[in-house]
């Protein structure tokens, strides 16, 4: 152990001479091992900000102004504990969510939460392709030429990668959302009106405002997100004393993507909705809310956005249907193998790389309206994970002195029933209307 260039020894001397330094140096150590430990949570997080993720956030902005921006502080709540739950699960037990249910549920129940995780991950995955296609067609390139050359360099980055490097491009990609907290403050928003909609609650049972809703909970909290942070933690090798850090890099991904998602509902808000555009129809559309920051650039820089955003999605969505199937199976996972270790977890990796590029690339694809029902599709299957998550999490056998506290297992519990009853009233409504 070294902190800040002192062994132990000299820390204990150098803390008997000079407190200060010493608290400078456990300081500095800390926050290199956060750094050691930084990854999961924040890529996790911010892979919900994709291309159906602004796609969703820029409808809400655009048809309801800023009515839903009061749905971010209990989505911001409800993430955190989830993905905590999963983090914990992995740091403790060092296995993925998907061995964990096998291993406790039994074949059946892992059969249905997979294919359920699959049908919904290959959906957005798709549209993740899709966003690729707007994208490179605002720049006037077309998407048979896009989508090809992306698939591959992802392909390439994944299979040929380290752990390390594919991390660090993850995080490199995250980077693209600023663009809308400067937007969204240079559009002059009513701020006072923000502040009032973020804490006054309002709702309603017409089957549009549930269905966006749901969409919002779907691309906000999403299956594949729990599924990749444990799987990714547990790749990293960490550890029971690293829980921590793994916690806080969850807290802070979370708070940082839900920060990003408020900021793009305030920018297609501010300059579409006040403008009368209530409905999205392409991509072109939405970057108008980003007109404020680049003028007459806004498509360009709305493109970067997209395609940076559908990129890490690109990266995240495969490899976390990857983990799952190939931890129902029982197989051999993990980046650091090549095909000849994990043939059948890059298989799948592969597979779900060429299948999302051809659909993409099928003409007349709906766009906006695809990107969004995936989301939807994804907040329907949620309540099935999430009942596995509460139980395994809060099984004492699993888990030990790590298990849920009882205050913690019925906030848990209570978030996976609104959720549910949520689910129940998007069908419902859908079906008589």
């Amino acid at each position: 152990m070294n902190l800040n260039g002192l062994s132990i020894k000299k820390f204990v001397e150098t803390l008997r001479r000079s407190p200060a330094r010493a608290r400078r140096a456990l300081s500095s150590y800390k926050f290199y091992a956060y750094l050691a430990v930084l990854g999961p949570g924040i890529i996790a997080a911010n892979a919900g900000n994709d291309a159906s993720g602004i796609a969703t956030y820029s409808s809400i902005g655009a048809g309801y102004g800023y009515t839903l921006l009061w749905a971010f502080i209990p989505m911001t709540i409800t993430l955190i504990m989830i993905q905590e739950m999963c983090v914990r699960m992995g740091v403790v037990t060092g296995q993925g969510l998907a061995d964990l249910i096998r291993e406790q549920f039994g074949v059946r129940w892992t059969a249905l939460v997979m294919l359920a995780l699959f049908i919904a991950n290959t959906g957005v995955i798709i549209s993740e392709f899709v966003g690729i296609a707007q994208a490179s067609e605002l720049f006037g390139i077309s998407r048979y030429i896009t989508i090809p050359l992306t698939s591959a360099a992802i392909w390439w980055l994944v299979v040929k990668g380290s752990q390390k490097r594919i991390e660090r491009v993850f995080l490199a990609m995250s980077l693209v959302f600023f663009g809308y907290i400067i937007s969204a403050f240079m559009s002059k928003p009513d701020w006072i009106e923000i502040g009032s909609e973020m804490v006054t609650p309002s709702f309603s049972f017409d089957s549009a405002y549930i269905y966006t809703v749901m969409a919002l909970i779907g691309t906000t909290i999403t299956p594949f997100m729990q599924v990749y942070v444990q799987s990714s933690v547990v790749e990293k090798g960490l550890t029971k004393e690293d829980y921590p850090l793994a916690r806080a890099d969850v807290v802070v991904g979370t708070i940082f993507a839900l920060t990003i998602a408020a900021f793009i509902v305030i920018s297609t808000a501010t300059t579409l909705h006040q403008q009368g555009i209530t409905e999205l129809d392409s991509a072109a559309t939405a970057a108008k809310a980003l007109v404020p920051l680049a003028g007459v650039y806004a498509e360009y820089l709305f493109a970067i956005g997209l395609f940076g955003a559908a990129m890490l999605a690109m990266g995240v969505l495969p490899l976390a249907t990857a983990y799952s199937l190939s931890e129902a199976l029982g197989v051999e996972k993990g980046l650091s193998h090549s095909f000849r270790d994990a043939p059948i977890f890059l298989g799948i990796f592969t597979s779900l790389i060429l299948i999302g590029a051809i659909v993409a690339m099928i003409p007349g694809i709906p766009q906006i309206k695809l990107l969004i029902f995936t989301q939807s599709i994804n907040g329907l299957l949620l309540p099935f994970l999430l009942i596995a998550i509460v139980t395994l999490s809060s099984n004492a056998d699993i888990m030990g002195e790590y298990k849920n506290s009882f205050l913690f297992k019925c906030f848990a519990w209570l978030i996976t029933i609104i959720l549910s009853i949520l689910s129940t009233l998007l069908l419902v409504t859908t079906i008589f209307n």
